[in-house]
This record gives structure tokens, sequence and C-alpha cells, in this order.
């Protein structure tokens, strides 16, 4: 592997360069030109690659732990299983990037544009995507445990089996998001827009869905088993065969008698008296001790 550590590249333009198996380590690329460049599994370390030109440029197993890349131009790059934890990714465009199963661990990739990039399995744990654009990108089996996607758009985006465990989606857009089976135990949802959403499947145990909207959402077949869904909107939303064990349903909007005749269980649920009285006296049966799973 040659050897270019601490070097000053600075506004340098290297088009279509080879530097492939380079070290690379604590380099400066401040606004440097790499477009198409190569630089599949380089040692990137600690780089200063800021406001940098990165497009297409080939970047897969590339090692860039703690690189800043914050506002560079990543569009369509190809970071594929690239180490990329603790990287500042501020304000960087990564739009229909290739990041699956990229290391992203404890990034920082706030107001960064996500938009149709590939980040299946990718591990984002603890990563940092407040007001993140994530429309329409490919999140399947990603793991996002306790990250934070405060006010993030995730307009159409699929999240297909991932792991949501702890992450504070509060204020995000999730619009016709497809969350099918999705692991979102004691995530954070608090005022966010589900209107549309497939949640069908999904783990909601014991997560936080005040106020937010769920017009419309698919929820067949959830676990809902001790969320906090208080004043949440529930107009026409799909609860058949929902877990609402333990759920508080309290002040919740455009909830009806129809919707929650069809869930798995209401058992132990807090519900408006009005309803909890004509649940009661209708549906008797969701109110007892569910069978053990």
């Amino acid at each position: 592997m040659s050897d270019l550590k601490e070097s000053n590249l600075e506004k340098s333009i290297r088009i279509r360069s080879n530097l492939e198996r380079k070290d690379l380590e604590k380099s400066i690329f401040t606004e440097s030109n790499i477009e198409r460049d190569n630089l599949e599994k380089s040692i990137i370390t600690e780089c200063n690659l800021e406001k940098s030109i990165i497009k297409n440029a080939n970047l897969e197993r590339v090692n860039l732990i703690e690189a800043n890349l914050r506002e560079a131009n990543l569009e369509r790059a190809n970071l594929k299983e690239a180490n990329l934890e603790r990287a500042n990714l501020a304000k960087a465009i990564l739009t229909r990037a290739n990041l699956e199963r990229a290391d992203l661990e404890k990034s920082i990739l706030t107001k960064a544009n996500l938009e149709r990039a590939n980040l299946i399995e990718t591990n984002l744990t603890e990563a940092c995507l407040i007001e993140a654009n994530l429309e329409r990108a490919d999140l399947d089996r990603a793991i996002l445990i306790n990250a934070n996607l405060l006010e993030s758009n995730l307009i159409e985006a699929d999240l297909i089996g991932a792991n949501l465990q702890g992450a504070n989606l509060e204020g995000a857009n999730l619009t016709k998001a497809n969350v099918i089976g999705t692991d979102l135990e004691g995530a954070n949802l608090t005022k966010a827009n589900l209107q549309g959403t497939n949640l069908e499947g999904a783990n909601l145990t014991k997560a936080n869905v005040i106020g937010t909207n769920l017009e419309g959402a698919n929820l067949t077949k959830a676990n809902v088993i001790g969320a906090n869904l208080t004043k949440a909107n529930l107009q026409g939303a799909n609860l058949t065969k929902a877990n609402l064990h333990g759920a508080n349903l309290q002040g919740a909007k455009e909830l009806t008698i129809d919707q929650l005749s069809k869930v798995k269980t209401l058992y132990n649920a807090k519900l408006d008296k009005e309803l909890l009285i004509s649940l009661k006296e209708k549906y008797p049966a969701l109110f007892k001790v569910p069978d053990p799973q």
C-alpha cells in the first residue's frame, strides 16, 4: 500500500485518478475535485474532505473513520462496506449513493441529503440524522439503534426489517413509508407523521406515539404493547389483529369501536370512558387475559 499520509491536496483536481489501496491518513483534500476517482480499500482516516466533490467515486471498503466530509458532494458515490464511523457528513450530498453495509456508527449526518440512497443493512447506531433527507431511501434491515432522526424526512422510505430500537423520530415525516416488520421498541415518535405508512407486523412496544399522525396507517398484526398513543390521530387506521395490551389510547382522535373490535387484545389498555364502556359491552373477550405467546 502506497503511503501518502498527511499530504496537502487542498483544492486539487484529480478526476478519474487511481488511488486504490493508498494510505491517505490525515491528508487534506478541502474543496478538492476527486470525481470518479478509484479509492477502493484506501485508508483515509481523519482526512479532511470538507466541501470536496467526490461524485461517482469508488470508495468501496475505504477506511474513513473520523473523516471530515462536511458539505462534501458524494452523489452516486460507491461507499459499499466503507467504514465511516464517527465521520462528519453534516450537510453532505449523498443522493443515490451506495452505502450498503457501510459502518456509520456515531456519524454526523445532520441535514445531509440521502435521497434515494442505498442504506441496506447499513450500521447507523447512534448516528445523528437530525433534519436529514432520506426520502425514498432504502434502509431495509439497517441498524438505527438509538439514532437521532429528529424532524428527518423519510417520505416513502423503505425500512423493512430495520432496527430502530430507542431511536428518536420526533417530528419525523414517514408518510407512506414501508415499515413492515420494523423494530421500533422504545422509539420516540412524538408528533411524527405516519400518514398512510405501512407498519404491518412492526414492533412498537413501549414506543412514544403521542400526538402522532397515523391516519390511514396499516398496523395489522403490529405489537403496540405498552405504547403511549395519547392524542394520536388514528382516523382510518387498520388495527386488525394489532396487540394493544397495556397501550394508552386516551384522547386518541378519530378512533372508532369498529376499528378496535378487530384488534387482538385490549387487555389493560387505557381508553376514553365512552369507548371503554361500549367495547366491554359488545366485545368483552378483548379485555380478557390474552393467551401466552
